[in-house]
């Protein structure tokens, strides 16, 4: 017997391993190849590409498709609709079919991508970094970082945890949630 729930609507293709715990709701497919963590959760409607590999207790949310070249680490959170690219230059009269053609995007450890954000393909998603909603990343963010708009700009920084770092006079903070500190030198973050 399965250690792991796959609705009767969903859709797992051969050759793809699914870790304990994971949950697959309605009307998601899970491509050929796929490696898929434990204690995952994929909403309705979510398509994972053939070779993609996705970390422990990761959640994406309703019609988010995962496609081939992309990785997610563990703890990453993909919200509602929001898009992976994997072709800079899509052209349906030149198509483009294959992973020699898909350019590599990684989602680092425990960073949040918010509803209807878009990430081109190519990028790094630092650890713990937060995509706002809406807002279209066209280059690495930087662990820590919130980034939101289009393109996508850092408007400031957040704890592994989720809460707000407030830097006092050395760039130092601390987060009460987590019991952690961060410095901030060279427009980047890093914890202490």
């Amino acid at each position: 017997m399965a250690d792991f729930f796959i609705n009767r609507f969903a859709v797992v293709d051969t050759n793809v391993e699914i870790g304990e715990g994971t949950k697959i709701w309605h009307f998601s497919h899970i491509q050929s190849g796929a490696k898929i963590g434990k204690k995952c959760v994929l909403g309705q409607n979510v398509n994972v590409g053939s070779n993609v590999t996705i970390g422990d207790y990761v959640k994406i949310q309703n019609n988010v498709s995962v496609y081939e070249g992309v990785t997610l680490e563990d703890y990453v959170f993909c919200g509602p609709s929001m898009v992976f690219t994997n072709i800079l230059n899509p052209r349906s009269k030149y198509p483009q079919v294959g992973s020699e053609y898909y350019i590599k995007t990684l989602v680092r450890e425990g960073a949040s991508l918010g509803a209807n954000c878009t990430i081109v393909c190519g990028n790094t998603i630092g650890r713990f970094a937060m995509v706002g909603a809406g807002a279209v990343v066209t280059k690495d963010v930087p662990d820590f970082a919130l980034v939101v708009g289009s393109p996508a700009r850092i408007i400031g920084w957040y704890s592994e945890a989720g809460k707000k770092l407030l830097f006092d006079s050395d760039n130092k903070a601390f987060c009460e949630k987590s019991g952690r500190h961060y410095l901030l030198e060279n427009g980047k973050v890093r914890e202490i």
